[in-house]
C-alpha cells in the first residue's frame, strides 16, 4: 500500500517485530500450506479414488467357500449357479420322491470349492457409473478452485490491513510526538509566564489522547499480523509485511468483467458440473437395468449323506467329507426386467437434474450481483482517494500554520489541538482509503476470478 505524508507505513519499526513477508510469497506459501486448501486437495484425491471403484467391476472375483448343513434332500438333479436376479437354492443329486413317500429326516452334507466370476459383457452399466463418478471429481475441482481464490483474497486482504494498520500507527505515533512537544513549550510558556496554565492542561489532555490512539494502533498492528499468519496457515503467532507499496490494478470495463466472470468463476463452473453429474447418475441408475453377461468357473469337493438317486451306496463319511470332485466353466446371462426400486431412483435422481438448473440461475445471479457491487465498490473507492489526499495536503498546511503561530506565541492551544487532530484524521482517513481501495479491487479480482 502507499504511505501516508511521504513515509511508508511499511517503514514503521516496532518493538519485537516478527517475521515480515511479500505478499507474492504471502500467496505462494498459502498455495503449499493453508490447511484449506490441503483440504480440498484432499478432497479431489478422494474422489479420484470414488471413480475408480465402478471399473473395479472389470476385474475378477475370486473366492473360496467351505460349508457344512444337515437339511433334507428330497429333490431332483440340476446344475445352475446363483445370481442376483434369481435365487434358486440346488439340494443335489437325490431321489424324486412322491409327497407321500417323502421324509424330512435330514442328511448331512458338505461342501469346499474355489470359484472365479469374470464379467464379459455389460451392454454399457459400468461405463455409465463411471462417468457419474468421474463428473463429481470435476465438481470437487470446481469446489476447490473456489477455495483457493477465498483464500488468495483473505491473504491479501490480511496483508493490506496490515500496511494500513501500520499506517494508521505511523499517524498516531507522529500526532503523539507533535503533542509531547507542544506540551514542553507549553510547559515553558506557562513556567516563564508568558502562557496561561490552561495551555499546560490542555497540552497534557491532548498528549494523553493521542498516546491513547497509538496505544490502539499498536493493538491494531498486532492483531492484522495475527490474521495474516493466520491466513496463510503459518506456524508463527504473527507475520509482518515487506516489500514495495501495493501497486492496485487498473480495472476492466463492466462489460469485461462479467464476460470473464462468467467464463472463469469456479461456483458457476461448480453449479454447471453438479448438473452434469447429476445428469450422469441418472443415466447410470438406468443402466442398472440392463442385461449382463458373466463368465464363472468352480472346482470344487462336496458330498451328501441322503440316499443318491442312481441307488449306489452313500458316499464315505454320510456326506462329512466332501470327497466327490467337480469343476464347471459356463456363462451367466442375468436381466432384471422390472426393479421397481431402481425405477424410482432414476425418477429421483431426475428430479434433482431440474434443481441443479435452477441452482445455476441463482449461481448467475449471484455473480452478476457480485460483480457489479465489486465493481461499484472500487470506482467509489478510487473516486474518493483523491479527496483523501488533498484532505490530508490541506491538514499538514493548516497544522503548519497553528504550529507556526503558537511558537510565535499568536496562537492558543485549543487552535493547534484542532489542528493536530484534523491532520491526525486526515492521515489515518488517507491510510484507510488506501487499505479501501486495495481490498475492494482484491475483491473484485476475487469476483471475476482473476487467479485462475
Amino acid at each position: 500500500m502507499a504511505g501516508v505524508s511521504r513515509v511508508r507505513a511499511q517503514d514503521v519499526a516496532l518493538p519485537d517485530a516478527p517475521r515480515a513477508i511479500t505478499l507474492p510469497d504471502a500467496l505462494a506459501y498459502a498455495r503449499l500450506h493453508q490447511p484449506a486448501i490441503r483440504a480440498s486437495i484432499a478432497r479431489i484425491a478422494a474422489q479420484r479414488e470414488q471413480a475408480r471403484i465402478p471399473n473395479a467391476q472389470w476385474l475378477p472375483t475370486i473366492g473360496v467357500t467351505a460349508q457344512i448343513f444337515a437339511a433334507t434332500a428330497n429333490n431332483t438333479t440340476g446344475t445352475y449357479v446363483n445370481t442376483d436376479v434369481v435365487d434358486v437354492p440346488r439340494i443335489g443329486a437325490t431321489r424324486a420322491v412322491s409327497p407321500a413317500d417323502s421324509t424330512l429326516k435330514p442328511s448331512a452334507t458338505t461342501f469346499v470349492g474355489a470359484g472365479i466370476t469374470q464379467e464379459v459383457f455389460d451392454f454399457g452399466r459400468i461405463a455409465a457409473q463411471t462417468a457419474a463418478a468421474d463428473a463429481l471429481v470435476e465438481v470437487k475441482q470446481r469446489d476447490a478452485e473456489t477455495e483457493r481464490l477465498d483464500i488468495a483474497f483473505n491473504v491479501e486482504e490480511a496483508f493490506f490491513a496490515v500496511d494500513a494498520a501500520k499506517a494508521v500507527l505511523l499517524a498516531s505515533e507522529g500526532a503523539y510526538e507533535r503533542a509531547r512537544v507542544h506540551r514542553e513549550l507549553a510547559f515553558a510558556g506557562v513556567k516563564s509566564g508568558l502562557r496561561s496554565p490552561i495551555e499546560l492542561t490542555r497540552a497534557e489532555a491532548d498528549l494523553q489522547r493521542f498516546d491513547i490512539g497509538r496505544i490502539r494502533a499498536r493493538g491494531g498492528v498486532a492483531v492484522g499480523q495475527s490474521v495474516l499468519a493466520a491466513a496463510i496457515g503459518a506456524p508463527e503467532a504473527a507475520l509482518d509485511t515487506s516489500g514495495a507499496p501495493i501497486t492496485v490494478a487498473d480495472i476492466p470495463a463492466l462489460g469485461v468483467a462479467m464476460q470473464e466472470a462468467a467464463r472463469r468463476d469456479p461456483m458457476l463452473r461448480a453449479a454447471l458440473a453438479r448438473l452434469k453429474a447429476q445428469e450422469q447418475q441418472t443415466r447410470a441408475v438406468g443402466a442398472e437395468m440392463r442385461p449382463d453377461i458373466s463368465a464363472t468357473g468352480t472346482i470344487s469337493g462336496r458330498a451328501g449323506g441322503a440316499p443318491p438317486s442312481s441307488g449306489t451306496d452313500r458316499v464315505e463319511g454320510n456326506g462329512f467329507l466332501p470327497a466327490v470332485p467337480n469343476w464347471d466353466v459356463g456363462l451367466v446371462l442375468s436381466w432384471p426386467l422390472f426393479d421397481g426400486a431402481i425405477d424410482a431412483r432414476r425418477r429421483a435422481s431426475h428430479s434433482l437434474e431440474e434443481v441443479r438448473r435452477d441452482e445455476i440461475d441463482v449461481a448467475r445471479q449471484n455473480l452478476r450481483a457480485n460483480v457489479e457491487q465489486a465493481y461499484v465498490a472500487v470506482d467509489v473507492a478510487r473516486s474518493a482517494l483523491p479527496g483523501l489526499k488533498r484532505a490530508a495536503d490541506a491538514a499538514l498546511a493548516n497544522y503548519a500554520q497553528a504550529d507556526a503561530r503558537f511558537k510565535a506565541g499568536l496562537g492558543t492551544s485549543v487552535e493547534l489541538a484542532d489542528a493536530e487532530a484534523l491532520r491526525a484524521d486526515a492521515e489515518i482517513q488517507l491510510a484507510i482509503g488506501t487499505f479501501d481501495l486495495a481490498k475492494t479491487r482484491a475483491a473484485l479480482g476475487r469476483a471475476i476470478a482473476e487467479g485462475l
